[in-house]
């Protein structure tokens, strides 16, 4: 698997899993019919840095890195991380999270913080435990579940 910044030539690669997550409902806040071109713009263009994961020339995961405050918040990061149906449980997730705090690190953040990881994600949680992120607070029924409806959300930190 290579972890790299993202091209151009990755967009489609990066829609087809954003919609495939999105449309689903159920561990991003973003609407289920969000656009192709919003999607670029929450992908590509608002982010500091975005990465890719492909394997055998395949993009399997995304991810992006972005002020999570502006100001005097901005030396904490915000990190998004979206990995295609048929590439999970492969450790794509982990190897994203690994290089996103090196990337973090050199974008010269001192923290990373999640917002809102919904707490019915039980694999992304523990996952993002055992890269040494804690909760630090839990937002009740903070999250419209498309199957489980208002679902509680985490906010999780790391200093880096």
């Amino acid at each position: 698997m290579l972890i790299r910044p993202a091209e151009a030539r990755d967009r489609e690669g990066a829609w087809t899993i954003f919609h495939e997550i999105v449309a689903a409902g159920e561990t991003y806040p973003f609407a289920p019919d969000t656009s192709h071109d919003e999607a670029m713009r929450l992908l590509f263009d608002l982010p500091k840095a975005t990465y890719v994961a492909e394997t055998d020339g395949e993009v399997v995961g995304t991810y992006y890195l972005k002020d999570n405050y502006p100001g005097l918040g901005s030396h904490v990061c915000n990190a998004g991380y979206m990995v295609r149906a048929s590439a999970r449980r492969t450790g794509v997730g982990r190897a994203m999270c690994e290089h996103s705090l090196d990337a973090a690190r050199q974008l010269g953040y001192l923290a990373m913080q999640y917002n809102l990881v919904v707490a019915s994600n039980a694999d992304a949680v523990d996952l993002w435990k055992r890269m040494g992120f804690d909760v630090v607070g839990t937002l009740p029924k903070a999250f419209r579940h498309t199957r489980l409806g208002l679902t509680d959300a985490l906010v999780m930190y790391r200093w880096l």
